[in-house]
């Protein structure tokens, strides 16, 4: 079966998607009141990609765009025009979005440490929400965004597009029908080749940079030269490091798979290997999640050596099981017995590179689809702050349990970490005076 008839057929994609036709309609099928009216807080790098995904969603129009540095905008608004036939205003301070009555929705595609607080004050302001994974920058801010989110009560979708595939959901439909039996553990991987961040230095900011807005709620520091645009994802004060990164999206479809919430124990190890730069994360990190349920997730992320296994794959999960073994990855799935013999594919071609830095494909065109319909029509996100938190906060710990060099346990309601005072301080971090997302 094609990808189209898969879309127009599938009774567990309509339901679970919403999708009742195509969505890439000509720009005047709707009138612009049957539009949900978003701003974008970012410009490059995966932001840039949301600004186009946006434009071109027919049930959504970008009216405004926002970045810290200013020389990408004027590009990145002709290419929103062209694709909605409207160009957008620009700006540096996101901040004027919250401000205007015709935005309906904030997308955020801005550093970790945003995610959060920008998230809060656009809900503050009465928009709806579209962040980007992780959503939180640590474990408090994991329950925070959460009670925002329920206090205000607008849609907050978070950006992990795999929930969207129709693929993955019909694997997940499979896999809750018996194809490979109980399942009982997962494994998830991610491979790649990045090249070293330097010994960065202090240096003047930038004339195109807005330093004191990028940093925001983030404790003031210099700048360095080495850590904007992309290399603040391998800082503590700023980013989150490869499993959140990416390890988000893996390890959910995993938890997805297991049907499990939140695990009893954490272990991690690994560490920054490959270089010896300002790299403050790490390389290599092998975390082991245990649940209460008997079950088990392994990540294994590789952020400087990228070989490659199971077909020359460099990302994705298998799901095992008492009946056989399912493999799922963004272009969607292949299940085997336990003679390894392959029993059911629903695969389709990919034409991007999974690696890449801006996560690009359909998948972000069918979860913005979805955040629109869920505004206009009341449909059930697909990966709601609530649910998608539970998995970030599980990685979250898998962090602190590789900082700290030893196991976590938890309590498995909550996710607090159970007799270790130096794991739990770190709970939570600083911010700038002012700063402090309340609700």
């Amino acid at each position: 079966m094609d990808r189209r008839t898969f879309i127009k057929t599938s009774a567990l994609t309509t339901a679970a998607v919403g999708l009742t036709g195509p969505f890439y309609l000509s720009r005047g099928a709707n009138s612009p009141n049957e539009k949900v009216v978003v701003a974008v807080m970012g410009g490059r790098g995966r932001a840039s990609e949301l600004a186009s995904v946006f434009a071109r969603v027919n049930s959504t129009e970008i009216k405004s765009i926002f970045d810290v540095d200013y020389r990408p905008l004027d590009g990145i608004a002709d290419r929103v025009a062209g694709i909605q036939g409207r160009r957008p205003e620009t700006g540096t301070d996101f901040r004027r979005a919250l401000e205007d009555p015709d935005i309906d929705a904030l997308v955020i595609g801005a550093p970790d440490h945003w995610h959060t607080p920008a998230t809060i004050m656009a809900l503050q302001a009465g928009k709806h929400v579209y962040v980007e994974k992780p959503g939180s920058h640590n474990p408090a801010e994991a329950e925070l965004v959460v009670r925002a989110q329920q206090r205000y009560n607008k849609y907050v979708q978070m950006g992990n597009q795999q929930r969207s595939a129709p693929e993955s959901m019909d694997a997940i439909n499979e896999i809750r029908n018996g194809l490979i039996g109980d399942v009982y553990y997962a494994k998830c991987f991610y491979a790649n080749t990045r090249g070293p961040i330097g010994n960065g230095k202090i240096a003047p900011v930038p004339e195109w940079l807005d330093y004191e807005l990028w940093q925001g709620p983030a404790p003031r520091t210099p700048y360095r030269d080495n850590v904007i645009h992309y290399n603040w994802h391998w800082f503590w004060k700023w980013g989150t490091g490869e499993l959140l990164n990416n390890g988000t999206h893996e390890y959910d479809v995993c938890r997805w798979a297991l049907g499990v919430d939140m695990p009893n124990k954490i272990a991690s190890n690994g560490g920054r290997y490959h270089y010896d730069d300002d790299w403050e994360f790490y390389d290599v990190q092998n975390v082991n999640f245990d649940f209460p349920e008997g079950k088990t997730i392994n990540w294994e992320g590789r952020s400087c050596n990228g070989f490659r296994f199971l077909d020359g794959k460099g990302r994705g999960s298998v799901i095992y099981g008492t009946g056989g073994s399912m493999f799922i990855d963004r272009g969607g799935y292949i299940a085997y017995n336990l003679d390894n013999e392959e029993i059911k594919r629903n695969v389709r071609g990919q034409d991007i590179d999974p690696l890449d830095t801006v996560g690009g494909g359909d998948l972000t065109d069918f979860h913005a689809h979805n955040f629109a319909m869920a505004i206009r029509q009341g449909e059930q996100l697909n990966s709601p702050i609530s649910q998608a938190q539970k998995s970030v906060l599980a990685l979250h710990l898998g962090n602190i349990s590789q900082y700290t060099g030893r196991s976590l346990n938890l309590n498995p309601q909550t996710g607090r970490i159970i007799g270790d005072s130096e794991a739990m301080s770190m709970w939570r971090r600083d911010y700038e005076p002012g700063w402090e997302p309340r609700i």
